[in-house]
């Protein structure tokens, strides 16, 4: 990230508002090569019954038993999609994963309130059932999934790993970016209330910290320095009970010079740090 990049970044603030995310959407825009002109994309196949239970695939050449690499986008739980016309994101997702070898899948899912935890884990669910079934017909390899999700994706993912901890066997790895853990220690908000309800009393079911711990998923986190206050706590309470659990560090990354979004948005501009990151931890885990 480069000093520039960085002033930008953080004058936009940490607190999740209006300005922050447009303006760092906006900047991360204007950052973006596009799709790699090799790039292949099937839009919009079904893997479940809901209109947004819809993902996206992405090729380049005739990859053979590839890994596949899954995209779950952010958004608060209540919005967000895995494509938008005329905007980068998350296709930019896809695009990393087939520059690399990859089959890349971008989904989108049901959305709160109408649709309440463990909505998140159980579309996750259908989307691996689905890829397990299907994604040899596009050169990936179903022994080879590896899971990424950021924001309110990277819980879905978490909760997935936490909350079907049977389906989620033979996973390769999962790749979680600001990410919220466990639901008994983080700020009550409108978004969180919409997902898990307004009661916080029932929210301790919901809590992905203990399946997370449990799991022998490999699991690379990270946290921007710029990400909101309770972010931070959560990525240091998975730091801390990893550690007191398992006696030895998780992989935790903290990006300098990011904040909520720019990590996921980064990949596919000239600010490779992010993308180098999760390469690596792919080639590492589905090799």
């Amino acid at each position: 990230m480069t000093l520039a990049i960085r002033a930008k970044l953080e004058a936009f603030g940490p607190d999740l508002t209006p300005d922050m995310l447009g303006g760092t959407q906006g900047l991360m825009a204007s950052m973006n090569k596009g799709m790699h002109a090799d790039t292949k994309v099937v839009r919009d196949v079904s893997y479940g019954p809901d209109e947004r239970n819809r993902l996206d695939i992405f090729t380049q050449g005739s990859p053979q038993d590839a890994p596949v690499f899954v995209f779950v986008h952010g958004g608060g739980f209540v919005m967000g999609d895995k494509h938008t016309e005329g905007s980068p994101f998350y296709s930019n997702m896809g695009d990393f994963a087939a520059r690399h070898g990859m089959v890349g899948v971008t989904i989108t899912y049901r959305l709160a309130p109408d649709n309440r935890f463990p909505s998140g884990p159980d579309d996750l669910m259908a989307a691996v059932e689905w890829l397990r079934v299907n994604v040899a017909e596009y050169g990936g390899d179903p022994a080879k999934i590896v899971l990424s999700g950021q924001s309110a994706g990277a819980t879905h993912c978490a909760g997935y790993l936490a909350h079907r901890r049977d389906h989620a066997q033979g996973i390769a790895g999962a790749v979680l970016m600001s990410g919220i853990y466990d639901t008994t220690t983080c700020e009550p908000n409108q978004f969180a209330e919409a997902y898990y309800g307004e009661d916080r009393k029932g929210w301790g079911p919901a809590s992905c910290m203990a399946g997370l711990l449990a799991s022998e998923v490999p699991i690379q986190f990270s946290v921007a320095e710029f990400d909101p206050d309770d972010f931070q706590r959560q990525a240091a309470q998975v730091v801390t009970q990893w550690t007191a659990t398992k006696g030895r560090l998780p992989e935790m990354h903290y990006l300098s010079g990011h904040n909520h979004l720019s990590p996921a948005l980064s990949i596919g501009s000239d600010q490779v740090e992010v993308e180098r990151m999760v390469a690596g931890f792919v080639g590492r885990v589905a090799d």
